[in-house]
């Protein structure tokens, strides 16, 4: 049977039911278990909570069916994401990454990747993109963070196979009910699950996911040998909140909707991206290749000044780096390092009332203008 989002973001990773059994297990705080006295570790059976826990399996269970892979589960997405770079890159390799993405990953790759003799090259998401013969990993993110680009899936994944090399997605911002990379020909979908995906701003989450057995043992045996685990508390809470993804992402997307109107008609704001927008240069592509465009949109006003007027100003809107979240953020990219203008915003839609939304940004857009 074909289930909905809805359906299968409410079921996804829940075990089958028992009389007198919660629907969802709570969490498992151990660190050792109980082993046999005579017989020690045993395969399938917990030993460690490093290696060992119940609470995250279920959630790696539900992210998994969602994602369409085999997934394991960090303690942030950066965690994830450095995994995947540190597990497939090796001396002589060449890796192509985002030059519009997510700041800290192209620092992460700066600074630790070509000590260990990795040649780094970055790419627009737009393109052009480099020949990728020699390329070992093409790392994508679309849409672009914070510039909301998109870029064709499928058509990259074919070309830098054709060349031998891997393929890896940043997945975060659109969720997997928003695109399933691994469908598009991926090798890896790799998320922080601290944004959209809980939603909730009161956790830190990565994973990765991927459909090839050999790579996603890779993985597992670099949490393990690291560390990188999620604290069961937060696996739990993780899981809890899949349950409500389709209906925040549904309101989200409304809400981005009517604000990037509302953005694109205001003599205050310079610029707008949102991919869902017909007007958007990303929105064809968008439109074929994603189940549904996320709640981030983003705008541009004067400069840092008219962009403190206009937080100021707003009363529904909270300043804060995250996005994705129950709770309408703005955040200034420029101020974390990104190569961004002044005036440049993250505009993250919570799930309040469409109208109340507008009217309060009409009003702050009013007084970034003064």
């Amino acid at each position: 049977m074909l289930l909905g989002d809805g359906t299968r973001a409410v079921h996804a990773g829940l075990p089958a039911p028992v009389p007198g059994r919660p629907f969802l297990p709570g969490p498992v705080p151990a660190a050792p278990y109980h082993l046999d006295p005579v017989a020690g570790p045993q395969p399938g059976v917990d030993g460690y909570g490093r290696t060992d826990n119940a609470t995250y399996r279920a959630l790696e269970t539900a992210i998994g069916e969602l994602e369409g892979g085999e997934c394991v589960v960090f303690a942030s997405g950066m965690a994830a994401v450095t995994a995947v770079l540190l597990t497939t890159l090796r001396g002589g390799d060449t890796l192509v990454l985002p030059s519009d993405g997510y700041y800290l990953t192209r620092v992460f790759a700066a600074e630790h990747l070509p000590e260990r003799g990795v040649t780094v090259l970055t790419a627009p998401t737009s393109g052009p993109y480099p020949a990728f013969d020699g390329v070992r990993l093409l790392l994508l993110e679309t849409p672009s963070n914070p510039g909301l680009d998109v870029c064709d899936l499928a058509g990259l994944a074919a070309a830098a196979h054709a060349r031998g090399g891997l393929v890896a997605v940043d997945n975060t911002t659109p969720t997997p009910l928003g695109q399933r990379p691994l469908d598009h020909g991926a090798d890896f979908s790799v998320a922080s699950g601290t944004k959209a995906l809980t939603g909730h701003s009161d956790l830190l989450l990565g994973y990765v996911c991927t459909r090839d057995p050999q790579l996603a043992a890779a993985i597992r045996t670099w949490r393990a040998r690291t560390g990188a685990v999620p604290g069961p508390f937060e696996a739990w809470l993780a899981h809890r909140s899949l349950g409500t993804l389709d209906l925040r992402l549904s309101r989200q997307s409304a809400n981005a909707a009517a604000v990037a109107d509302v953005l694109a008609g205001h003599p205050a704001v310079r610029s707008v991206r949102w991919p869902g927008r017909p007007e958007d240069p990303a929105y064809g592509l968008a439109k074929r290749q994603m189940r549904r465009v996320p709640g981030v949109v983003t705008f541009t006003l004067a400069d840092k000044a008219a962009v403190d007027r206009f937080l100021d100003a707003s009363e529904l809107v909270f300043a804060a780096t995250s996005f994705g979240g129950l709770h309408t953020s703005a955040d200034r990219r420029a101020q974390w390092g990104d190569a961004a203008p002044e005036g440049l915003v993250r505009f993250s839609c919570g799930i309040e009332d469409t109208a109340d939304l507008v009217a309060d940004l009409r009003r702050a857009l009013d007084a970034a203008r003064v």
